[in-house]
């Protein structure tokens, strides 16, 4: 089929009467499938694509697949109804409609009640910075998850993973959720210094604006910033915070107990790792709370975070957990079956955790 009349770079649209149909068949598409992901599926599915254009330098651009910022794009642009926007008002355009006004208004309706919708998911989700995150290439990463022996395992992925278009992804696609969720709260936490305790998500939703995953560091943009320029406008704070992935299948050299042969042990696994390291933070933070304000209490804690008393207390302990073996953990050196559950209410010696865990001291 003929590449549809749109072009997703400049934004320009030019319609002829071979495309007409088209852009229509793509409206009621998308009111029939209510998905941009389906919407998306079809049309590839279909052969449809971006305009081609030649540039001067008799280059060519565009005749590519849809994404959904593109689809999302052309289902609101009012040229299709005969209108154009200009500095804020919507005018009567000199351009024929060529999509029927009831149609294009229930697109309007069913899109806005998407992003409603998404907006109420991502509050009741577990991954914090949903939204908020995006690989070096300016591509959202998108929470996802999978489950293995009854274990949730929490990551984000490059949206362009889903789209099918892996090559326009940034250096890094996938990371783990819990891990990156705890080194940015506990960043954001370290440069703010709050006055008054603050739960996770309120701290994300209020002072974290954007976060960019790049090979080497955590770019975070905070919301708020706390200083102005020259001119008077309200600067972005920026945080750059070092941090790596670690490679799955890299060697490393594990804590061991003398007993075990180091041909047959295997490290800890990601998954658990990145649960130990956001637990231990969490442990020092409500352990820090309760020295710092005279008001909390592990009550208060357990209320505010909608867990057991036992549970705060368990997760406070591992913030006694030695500092070699909270290096090791971020590290990935620990081996293999040592975790939140091995490590908390530990005993406060240092030597002791490490006869524990049949470690030399």
């Amino acid at each position: 089929m003929a590449p549809l009349g749109y072009d997703t770079k400049d934004r320009k649209i030019t319609v002829n009467e071979a495309e007409t149909d088209t852009v229509r068949t793509i409206f009621r598409s998308y009111l029939k499938l209510g998905s941009l992901n389906l919407l998306m599926a079809d049309l590839r599915k279909q052969g449809i694509v971006s305009k081609i254009r030649t540039l001067k330098t008799g280059d060519t651009v565009g005749g590519i697949p849809f994404t959904r910022g593109g689809l999302a794009h052309l289902l609101r642009n009012r040229f299709y109804v005969g209108e154009v926007p200009f500095k804020g008002e919507i005018l009567r355009g000199e351009q024929t409609a060529i999509v029927d006004q009831g149609l294009f208004d229930a697109v309007q309706a069913k899109l806005s009640e998407q992003i409603n919708g998404h907006k109420a998911a991502r509050i009741k989700s577990e991954a914090l910075l949903a939204g908020r995150i995006f690989d070096d290439r300016g591509n959202r990463m998108t929470p996802s998850h999978a489950r293995k022996r009854g274990i949730k395992y929490r990551y984000y992925l490059s949206s362009t993973l889903l789209q099918g278009q892996a090559e326009r992804s940034g250096s890094v696609r996938r990371i783990p959720a819990t891990e990156i969720d705890a080194l940015v709260i506990r960043s954001v936490l370290d440069h703010l210094k709050p006055s008054a305790p603050i739960d996770d998500r309120s701290l994300v939703d209020t002072h974290v604006a954007r976060v960019e995953v790049q090979p080497e560091q955590l770019v975070i943009q905070l919301a708020q910033p706390e200083r102005t320029n020259r001119k008077g406008a309200r600067a972005v704070k920026t945080l750059r915070v070092p941090w790596h992935k670690t490679p799955s299948k890299r060697r490393r050299e594990i804590l061991l107990p003398d007993a075990l042969d180091p041909q047959h042990a295997r490290p800890i696994r990601s998954e658990t790792r990145a649960t130990l390291v956001a637990s231990i933070a969490r442990g020092r933070r409500w352990l820090n709370e309760l020295v710092d304000d005279a008001k909390a209490s592990v009550e208060s804690i357990a209320k505010r975070e909608r867990c057991s008393v036992r549970q705060v207390n368990m997760t406070i302990s591992l913030a006694f957990v030695a500092p070699d073996l909270v290096k090791a953990a971020i590290e990935g050196r620990l081996r293999r079956g040592i975790g939140v559950t091995r490590l908390r209410d530990a005993p406060v010696e240092w030597s002791r955790q490490h006869a524990m865990l049949g470690l030399t001291g």
